[in-house]
Order: structure tokens, then C-alpha cells, then sequence
């Protein structure tokens, strides 16, 4: 017996190496150990049928908020990693300097899913987000100290990814375009790229824009209106296409309000399609409309996004992005992160943000994923996924459907 685990019979399909073929996939001691056909089965512990599925890299969810107990918005990520596929979850900006090292420690160091993350400009990270509470962490710039955001950087720099910034009226109040300019000024003493949220104006987009560098990611690309990337007539707007030739990042980050069909549907149309696909999952969006990356994944299909491209902006492009080339491939001697991936048949009903509809001829499903070697089958894939708007719940009453009553 040579391999720990062994799946068996699944189209593999690698997006970074170019392969889409049938193949089986060897694992030993956390790590791929073979890639080939028709491995027997009896030289493996365990063995998993994936006969008839598609046997990929684990998803890296570039925008997704995982510092649960710590932050109002966080939600589990070992709740979502096997039935979303999700191997690695991106944190995006949920702690900042001033509380980073307990995500770290309860959080990141307690998951059996990978968890990376951005480290907010705002020292106390985002602190004030509910349904009935919502302040935005860079509203008081007393806050958006860059010499405490590198000194963090510097004390966790193997699992910080980047910077990140929210700047709009709901993020940043009246503080305008100066949180930009401090986490852009941070990012760049700390050498790491920044990812910039817009909401509603006040600052436009034509503002932060042209501060974003080669490498940086705009989050919440196919955001709606106000501040959406196309011009009502549906001319997309000439800074976005400025933004594509200087080699800014777009990433879809979901979320509760940051994704609209029509947008997104011109976008595809004039070639500005994203780079990168994220669900920016948190306690007001895992209920829908973004519930987790397969979800986002299934609509961008239903858009007209050919498979192949949604897989790659999953898994290869979110690597590229936090420099992790180990991540989002299928490689001999790199780590056993993969996913199993199904489709069921439609109709599919699916909504943006804005409550838009989309009815879909199908979606994808997880079986299961691999992490650290380790088989975790998604139990919960023949539980359909439909969205009802939650109403004005507090905190707690979200926090009980995810977490569960609390018992302590």
C-alpha cells in the first residue's frame, strides 16, 4: 500500500497546467503524489469514486470574511469549506492591526480549512456591521494609522496577503478619499498589493481608480448602481478600461449588495470579464444572495462564462493574485487541496443584489474536498439552497442560524 488516499475515476481538470482528461489522483502525507490513469485501487488506504465528476483544484475564495466570534460579520469557514469547494478562504480586511493576532489565534490557527487574509487599514478592522448597526470602520481616520498596519504585516507576514480598504459612504463616512490614500501609502512600504472596496459615493470611482497599482484588486467589480462600472446608456465607464490595461485585478466580491446581472452582463459582453471570482461570504450574504463560491461561480456560468474560465478565476487567478503558486493547481508534490465537483440540472433560480432574477439550466455542486490529505465529503448536497430575505434581524438572530443556539 503506497497512498494514504486515492480519487478514483473523475475528470481532472487543471486550469494552471492545462489538463482536462481522465485521470486518477494519488495522495500521501498531505501532498499529491501521483496523477495518472488507472491507478489501482489497492495501492491506496482509502479510496474515493469520483466517477463521473470533476476532479479539481480546491477553490481559493478571494473575498470572504472567516473571523468568526471576533467580528460581527464573520461566519464559519468550516462550515462552508465542503460544500462550497473551498480549500482557502481569503479574509478580506475583517481584523486590522489591533485585533489580527486574535484571528489569528482563534480563528486561523483553529481551522482545518486554509485561512490567508488582508489586514484592514482601519486598527480595530470592520467592527459595526449588522443589520441595524452599521459604521464603517473608516469613518474616523484617528483610526488608519499605516506604521500599525506594517507593524502587523511585519509580526504575520506568512499568512497576510495584502491590504485592505473600504472606502464609500457606508465604509468611510465623510473621511472621502483619504483611507485610499493611507492604505495605498501602507501597502506599499509593507511591498504588498492592496484590495479596494467601493460602495456608494462619496468618493466616486473616479477616484480611487487611478490610485490602484498593477497587481491591486477592485472588489465588488459588477457593484450596482451608484458607482457601477457602465454608464446608464451601458457604455462601460472609461476608467475601468484604464484600470484593465494597467493590470488591476477584478474580483467580483459578491456579497449582500455588490453584484448586479446587468452589469456584469456587459461587462462580459465588451471583454472586461472578471479575473477573479469571490462571494465575499458573510453573516448578512450566507443565506443568499451569495451563499458561497459555487453559488457565485454557478451564476457567472448562467451569465455565459464558459466553465473553464469560471474554474480558472476559482482557483489559478486568486493564486496569482495573493502570490501563493502553490495554491489553486493540481501538482505532484503540492498540497493535496482539491475539490470534486457535480452539476444538477435546473431550472435554477438565482438573484443579485439588487433581487434580480436569473433562472439557470443548472449549477454546481461539491461531493467533497480534500484538505491536508484528509477526505471531507460535503454532507449536505442534496440540501436545496433558496433564497428569502431575512428582514431586519438582529445580530444574534443571524448568528443562531449559522452558529447555532449558544450553549456556554
Amino acid at each position: 500500500m503506497q497512498f494514504d488516499l486515492l480519487l478514483k475515476g473523475g475528470r481532472v481538470i487543471d486550469p494552471a497546467s492545462g489538463l482536462d482528461a481522465p485521470r486518477d489522483v494519488a495522495v500521501s502525507e498531505g501532498r499529491i503524489a501521483s496523477i495518472e490513469a488507472g491507478i489501482p485501487a489497492d495501492r491506496a488506504a482509502k479510496v474515493v469514486d469520483a466517477t463521473g465528476a470533476m476532479v479539481t483544484p480546491g477553490l481559493i475564495d478571494l473575498h470572504s470574511h472567516v473571523y468568526w466570534g471576533g467580528t460581527s460579520l464573520g461566519v464559519d469557514a468550516d462550515l462552508l469549506a465542503a460544500r462550497s469547494a473551498t480549500t482557502t478562504f481569503i479574509d478580506a480586511g475583517s481584523a486590522g492591526a489591533g485585533n489580527f493576532l486574535g484571528f489569528r489565534r482563534h480563528v486561523m490557527e483553529r481551522s482545518k480549512a486554509r485561512i490567508l487574509a488582508y489586514v484592514n487599514i482601519s486598527f480595530a478592522g470592520i467592527f459595526g456591521f449588522s443589520k441595524n448597526v452599521m459604521v464603517g470602520e473608516c469613518s474616523d481616520l484617528r483610526l488608519c494609522d499605516p506604521r500599525e498596519l506594517v507593524g502587523c504585516v511585519a509580526e504575520h507576514r506568512d499568512v497576510v496577503v495584502g491590504v485592505k480598504v473600504r472606502a464609500g459612504k457606508h465604509a468611510s463616512g465623510t473621511s472621502g478619499i483619504a483611507p485610499v490614500d493611507l492604505a495605498v501609502e501602507a501597502a506599499d512600504q509593507a511591498g504588498l498589493p492592496l484590495m479596494a472596496h467601493i460602495d456608494e459615493p462619496p468618493p466616486g470611482r473616479s477616484e480611487v481608480l487611478p490610485r490602484l497599482r498593477k497587481g491591486d484588486v477592485l472588489t465588488h467589480c459588477f457593484r450596482p448602481f451608484p458607482n457601477a462600472p457602465v454608464f446608464a446608456s451601458g457604455a462601460i465607464r472609461p476608467d475601468m478600461h484604464l484600470a484593465r490595461e494597467r493590470g488591476v485585478i477584478f474580483d467580483i466580491g459578491h456579497g449582500m449588495g455588490s453584484f448586479d446581472f446587468e452589469v456584469a452582463r456587459t461587462m462580459l459582453k465588451e471583454g472586461l470579464g472578471p479575473d477573479v471570482i469571490s462571494s465575499d461570504v458573510h453573516l448578512l450574504s450566507i443565506d443568499g444572495p451569495a451563499f458561497d463560491m459555487l453559488v457565485c461561480m454557478s451564476k457567472m456560468m448562467a451569465l455565459g462564462m464558459p466553465f473553464l474560465d469560471v474554474l480558472k478565476a476559482s482557483t489559478v487567478r486568486p493564486a496569482e493574485a495573493i502570490a501563493r503558486p502553490d495554491l489553486g493547481r493540481l501538482a505532484v508534490g503540492g498540497p493535496a487541496d482539491i475539490a470534486i465537483l457535480g452539476e444538477r440540472e435546473g431550472p435554477v433560480n438565482f438573484f443579485d443584489s439588487n433581487g434580480a432574477e436569473l433562472v439557470a439550466e443548472r449549477e454546481l455542486i461539491s461531493h467533497g474536498i480534500v484538505i491536508g490529505g484528509a477526505w471531507w465529503p460535503n454532507e449536505h448536497k442534496d440540501i436545496p439552497r433558496a433564497y428569502t430575505p431575512s428582514g431586519r434581524q438582529t445580530h444574534a438572530d443571524l448568528a443562531r442560524r449559522h452558529f447555532g443556539r449558544c450553549s456556554c
